[in-house]
């Protein structure tokens, strides 16, 4: 016997994607049916992986995920995503959903089955029947919040990221989730978000965030962002793009301040860096991203500003091999081997760079300029 099936139609029809569709989502774990939405990339393709970002509270916090997720895809400033939203407001059902014992602060029956359901039914079947990407964001609010945190208490977390938005924290929460945050062997985003304003357990959120503060680890990425002007209800809209930009600030392009403040202080060589960079997207998303052309230029200013020649080798690899059809690739090697003092290398590399098509700021008049300076200095 199936233990899940879909009602009404199904979500496979390529015509549907980039379009909201809810559908009932029969489960054999909580034994009733339930609400759900799916969101698609409008060029969703078999040929690329697609982080899962599950939203609970989809009644208020599933269209904010997906226009965020929308605009910041299109801005190139974080991966296409595929979103699925558990809609829970109908009879209070969230907190049936993510209720817990007072003593223990553990889910109860049903909030057990509810998290059977998310991990044992609807996102397997999502990796399933569609290409989710090893990188998984949990986005939860209020009560919801706080049973996000269950997933940590595996031996392994089920999410690479969290965004904990105003949580009603279960008993003992706030050592809980610091203690498993430090023990987990694997890296992980959490973000906690708060307004300013008071709440019932705020102060439990606070112990919460300054355990959390004190643990040193290079796999851990926290983010603490309390908002002055949010109240209980706005909290959400002001910070689920700011935990986009956290979680997501290694999908973007090197930006001066990265530049100036990592690239240039950094003892290693310049082209490790942005090796580093992509080989760490590769493994959360599950595919190798495209090298953005402003990623290069960073790279190769670097490599000027201090006077890394060795690493134009490499780079020019990279841009031969991604960028095929412009002079980059071969005018980087051309000036590679004249650093390293071997004209007639250099010589003959500029010529198959003059033979390419110009990009950003390399023209064929600048691998003109140094074949004639070849010319002059050495007869060729």
């Amino acid at each position: 016997m199936k233990k899940y099936v879909f009602l009404l139609c199904s979500i496979v029809c390529a015509n549907l994607f980039g379009q909201v569709k809810k559908e009932i989502f029969e489960s054999f774990k909580l034994q009733e049916r339930r609400d759900v939405s799916y969101y698609f990339p409008e060029d969703y393709s078999e040929d690329k992986k697609y982080p899962l970002i599950v939203v609970l509270d989809a009644d208020y916090l599933f269209d904010i995920v997906v226009a965020n997720s929308k605009v910041y895809g299109t801005h190139s400033r974080m991966p296409e995503a595929i979103v699925v939203g558990i809609h829970q407001s109908e009879n209070d059902l969230r907190w049936d959903d993510c209720d817990f014992d007072q003593t223990s602060g553990l889910p109860t029956e049903k909030g057990a089955a509810f998290y059977e359901f998310l991990g044992t039914e609807l996102i397997p079947y999502l990796e399933t029947n569609y290409n989710v990407a090893p990188f998984k964001m949990f986005v939860g609010y209020d009560i919801t919040a706080n049973f996000g945190n269950y997933f940590l208490f595996k031996d392994k977390s089920y999410f690479n990221s969290y965004v904990i938005i105003s949580p009603v924290l279960a008993t003992d929460m706030e050592s809980r989730v610091p203690a498993r945050l430090s023990d987990l062997d694997q890296e992980l985003f959490y973000n906690l978000i708060l307004e300013k304003e008071n709440t019932e357990n705020r102060q439990q959120i606070l112990q919460m965030n300054t355990a959390i503060k004190s643990i040193n680890k290079e796999t851990l990425h926290y983010f603490f962002d309390e908002y002055d002007d949010a109240d209980h209800v706005s909290i959400a809209t002001y910070g689920i793009s700011k935990a986009f930009d956290n979680v997501f600030r290694m999908f973007r392009p090197i930006s001066p301040k990265e530049y100036k403040t990592e690239i240039l202080t950094s003892d290693a060589p310049v082209f490790q860096y942005l090796e580093e960079r992509y080989d760490r997207i590769e493994k959360l998303l599950g595919y190798r991203k495209q090298v953005e052309l402003n990623d290069i230029m960073a790279i190769y200013a670097g490599c000027l500003k201090k006077d890394d020649f060795e690493s134009l080798k490499p780079l020019a690899e990279v841009c031969k091999e991604q960028y095929p059809d412009t002079m980059m690739g071969f005018y980087f090697e051309g000036e590679y081997y004249e650093e390293l003092g071997e004209p007639k290398k250099a010589f003959k590399t500029f010529e198959k760079a003059f033979q390419l098509e110009e990009i950003d700021f390399l023209t064929k008049d600048m691998a003109l300029d140094k074949i004639d300076a070849l010319k002059a200095d050495f007869g060729y």
